[in-house]
């Protein structure tokens, strides 16, 4: 019935260490060896994506990874970029503005690092061990970014970062989306980027129905895709809102949760 599976990373493919248990490393390329189509969907940015990939072997044996919330699409066996979207060029500096004036910390990316005007804070740095990278500290985000940005992160306590979504939705919402990962990330992306439509676009390139699709996660973002995968599957450790659309609630990312759901529902 099944024939692909995407998986969320952080909460639910790693344990707490984002380490990827054995079980789940096996039970991965049982499934690959199968047949089946395994897709790394993740907020995380690609480079944050790839290390994890690689030891999945999902570019010897196909595989895809869904980058930044679903701002690209990357065919792991030929490192080929098949979907990308980004923030407006004109609307940086302007989310840039709102974070400072809020005295919140705004990051994105720069090759293999992050990029932020303020280093030390403790939600920034938290985003850096979730994709292994090193903090690399700026004056001038909106001077040092000439390139263009598949997403944004505001990050700090949640009680201030729900005003900073409103309003970023309010004036920009034609144009950007905003929502939380966890309780103290807010995502800033292209609008109509989420990873249920990114997974729609790739699994029409794929020729596999949603239907046959199987989506396992536990953070807030998860919530789209659970709702458009034939089978969605919360983890244990998952958030109570993502935990109320899922189809299942499995075993926790500690007790290999993705293992788990790989043998009962596809090998």
């Amino acid at each position: 019935m099944y024939k692909a599976i995407a998986l969320d990373l952080d909460g639910t493919l790693t344990d707490s260490e984002k380490k990827i248990p054995d079980d789940n490393k096996n039970a991965i390329s049982k499934a690959l060896d199968a047949g089946f189509k395994v897709i790394l969907a993740s907020g995380r940015p690609s480079f944050g994506i790839w290390p994890l990939a690689r030891e999945l072997e999902l570019d010897k044996k196909g595989g895809y990874i869904l980058s930044y919330n679903g701002g690209n699409i990357i065919d792991c066996t030929n490192e080929d970029l098949i979907y990308a979207k980004h923030i407006p060029e004109d609307l940086f500096p302007e989310i840039c503005e709102l974070a400072q004036r809020n005295k919140l910390a705004l990051i994105t990316y720069y090759k293999d690092k992050i990029i932020t005007e303020m280093p030390d804070d403790e939600y920034v740095i938290k985003e850096a061990f979730c994709n292994g990278a090193k903090i690399m500290p700026v004056d001038d985000m909106v001077e040092f970014v000439d390139y263009p940005v598949a997403k944004c992160l505001i990050v700090g306590c949640h009680d201030r970062l729900v005003p900073v979504r409103e309003k970023l939705l309010e004036k920009y919402g034609a144009r950007i989306d905003a929502f939380f990962s966890e309780e103290y990330f807010l995502e800033v992306v292209p609008c109509h980027v989420r990873k249920d439509l990114s997974l729609d676009a790739l699994l029409s390139k794929l020729d596999i129905k949603s239907s046959e699709l199987i989506a396992v996660g536990d953070g807030l973002n998860d919530i789209p895709m659970l709702k458009f995968a034939g089978l969605g599957v919360a983890v244990a450790n998952a958030y109570a809102p993502v935990k109320d659309v899922a189809d299942l609630i499995g075993l926790s990312n500690e007790d290999c949760a993705v293992a788990k759901i790989i043998e009962d529902y596809m090998l």
